[in-house]
């Protein structure tokens, strides 16, 4: 299983499409029923991201609800006739189960819970760009609820064929939000007030907004994007083609220069 991800595009994964529950406002400790000792069981989870782990193993990166993103041993899951074979693929909702305290703890069970649409085509590569940006920016063992519903709900979105710029510009910013590192697009940092619709800004990704200036290396964004991305508006086309490439900017640097495999595939087949 691959991952790959592009930070402004349509992409295509396999799976998807059933309405999302409302995140929650809180991220949730896991609840004793679900934790016992070093056991967990019955956790919503995604695949992220396997690769092979000895000569019948898989080593994967589980992206779950309440426990954020987690590495496991599937052992035997490359055995041809095992259970988990053809369980552990990336866009299916799972239901999994596991042992453990180390980082890289055993997978016990997976189930497929179902529910959801396959990603087909660009759709299916923009999954596996949400895949890639999940396993380069979450810290592991970080449990983000609200952040785990946004994705079951984009893929939602991409299975059923709405705008793969739009869904992927909400989750990215999600995605930056969860985790704690995105400015408040509304503020001028400068002045202390309201961005205001007609003014050029750039955004200083520690900080936020604040005027152009001639010698300014950041992309310029006028304020009405900056607040129309803010209350996820994106009905203007200008709003969409600035929001892009700000938050491909954003999320590079987040990324510490780390490349984005997927979303290099993305600009590369469709010039999103």
């Amino acid at each position: 299983m691959s991952t790959t991800p592009d930070a402004t595009l349509d992409a295509p994964p396999a799976a998807a499409a059933a309405p999302v529950a409302a995140a929650p406002k809180r991220p949730r400790a896991p609840s004793r029923e679900r934790t016992v000792g070093t056991k967990v069981a019955g956790q919503p989870a995604f695949v992220l991201h396997s690769y092979p782990y000895k000569e019948t193993s898989l080593i994967i990166d589980l992206f779950t609800r309440d426990f954020g993103r987690v590495a496991l041993i599937a052992k035997g899951a490359k055995r041809p006739h095992s259970q988990l074979r053809g369980v552990l693929q990336t866009f299916q909702p799972l239901s999994s189960s596991w042992v453990g305290k180390s980082e890289l703890r055993t997978l016990t069970d997976a189930e497929w819970v179902g529910g959801m649409l396959p990603l087909e085509k660009t759709a299916l590569l923009c999954g596996f760009y949400l895949n890639e940006l999940l396993v380069k920016l979450l810290a592991r063992d970080d449990a983000h609820p609200a952040l785990f519903d946004h994705y079951v709900s984009t893929l939602n979105q991409l299975a059923h064929n709405e705008p793969a710029t739009i869904v992927l510009r909400k989750f990215e910013r999600a995605l930056l939000k969860e985790t704690g590192v995105a400015a408040d697009l509304t503020r001028c940092i400068e002045t202390r007030g309201a961005v205001r619709s007609d003014v050029v800004y750039v955004v200083d990704p520690e900080r936020g907004p604040r005027p152009e200036r001639a010698a300014d290396p950041w992309p310029r964004v006028a304020g009405k994007t900056l607040l129309d991305m803010e209350c996820e508006n994106y009905e203007d086309v200008a709003t969409q083609a600035q929001s892009k490439q700000l938050m491909r900017f954003l999320v590079a640097h987040h990324l510490n220069g780390a490349p984005l495999n997927t979303r290099q595939i993305l600009i590369d087949l469709l010039q999103l």
